[in-house]
């Protein structure tokens, strides 16, 4: 898909040939156009089709991609995008509540011709169900290992509340890294946890699943309540979610509380449903801390659903091919993601903003923002 076509026009006084100023490639030295690429990054981290299947179905289309070339133009496109992603960043970092959550990505080791584990960590933003004012969006990062340091960098300047699940906190019969995941974030201060109340009734609900325990039906029960709660809550100010909570979901954490310490007495240590309710009591004031701030959730699914598109990715492409992939892998999955929370179609949106954001004036790069962006050409989105 060549852009580049230059309208050539003839002067009928005389025999100049004039030539219309070429429009900027949406990429640098670039044959494909914005639609092209689009369409293709979507393709690879929305739909999933790794790069070989999106040159195979090229090919029976008569149009011949080495998938080196679909890669390089991947490549400029994330580069491209870059500034877009930068001021995202800055966008979704400015909160005070956020959601947050890794996961692991194979990534091909030079020269061994093995994978190693990298990682992608994502910050996702909802205010939705506390009917907030900012805009929904998703971030992500990537990082080659699990160390602590890089959501120190990514949260430098962040103070607030995070959810997080629980690999922020000891698991059961287990002790915790201190160096690894979101661990160091919480020891000053500046940053408070937020638990994850789904992440309890997952692992009451697996033994409830295995061995039919009355015991972990009561529990799942139990935290039914809370959610059945927030059902009548949600989309509610932040001041009518905390009475309500007070008044009915505070109640029932007390009594769940008080109903674990006495059941897990009577319990094998080592069995898996008293792991559950260790799990529980260890994160106990992570757990209630939504009791008391309309503005959290009772769970961190948002950062879970964010990270849904990198699983199934995963399964499909493998492994990135490279620490740079993974870096432009995050870049492409914060934008494409952001889009969707806002009610974006994807590849419309990339289509006009690699269209125009070469040219787009740097000091007003928050116009291309998801919530912020107005297509050139409205009636050609809408199709």
């Amino acid at each position: 898909m060549i852009r580049h076509l230059r309208e050539k026009l003839s002067c009928r006084a005389c025999d100049t040939v004039v030539a219309a100023p070429a429009p900027d490639h949406a990429i640098a030295r670039g044959r494909a156009g914005a639609g092209l690429l689009a369409h293709i990054v979507v393709s690879k981290y929305d739909d999933h089709l790794p790069l070989y299947r999106q040159a195979e179905i090229f090919a029976r289309g008569g149009v011949s991609l080495e998938t080196s070339t679909l890669s390089g133009w991947i490549g400029a496109t994330a580069a491209a995008l870059q500034p877009l992603v930068d001021a995202l960043a800055v966008d979704v970092l400015a909160g005070d509540t956020l959601h947050v959550d890794d996961t692991p990505v194979p990534v091909l080791a030079p020269g061994t011709g093995k994978t190693k584990t990298g990682r992608l960590w994502t910050y996702v933003r909802d205010e939705r169900p506390f009917a907030g004012s900012r805009p929904p969006a998703a971030l992500f990062f990537y990082s080659p290992d699990r160390k602590g340091e890089h959501p120190r960098a990514h949260l430098k300047e962040f103070r607030g509340v995070i959810h997080a699940d629980g690999g922020a906190c000891p698991r059961a019969g287990r002790r915790p890294d201190p160096g690894a995941g979101f661990n160091e974030l919480f020891a000053g201060g500046r940053i408070v946890e937020a638990g994850c109340w789904a992440h309890v009734r997952r692992k009451f609900f697996d033994v409830q699943a295995a061995t039919g325990s009355p015991i972990a039906k009561e529990a799942l029960d139990r935290i039914g309540q809370l959610y059945a709660v927030e059902k009548t809550i949600n989309g509610s100010l932040p001041d009518r979610r905390r009475q309500q909570r007070q008044r009915q979901s505070k109640p029932v954490a007390e009594a769940l509380a008080a109903w674990a310490e006495q059941t897990v007495r009577q319990l094998s240590r080592k069995s898996e449903l008293a792991q559950a309710f260790r799990y529980m009591r260890a994160r106990r004031i992570a757990l209630v801390r939504c009791f008391d701030d309309g503005r959290l959730a009772l769970d961190n699914n948002p950062a879970e659903r964010a990270l849904r598109c990198v699983a199934i990715g995963r399964k499909n492409y493998l492994f990135a091919g490279s620490d740079a992939g993974g870096r432009r892998a995050a870049a492409i999955y914060s934008l494409i993601e952001s889009a969707k929370l806002n009610g974006l179609n994807p590849q419309h949106y990339l289509a006009d903003v690699l269209a125009r954001i070469a040219d787009h004036p740097a000091r007003r790069i928050a116009e291309l923002l998801p919530w912020n962006w107005q297509p050139l050409d409205p009636t050609r989105v809408a199709a």
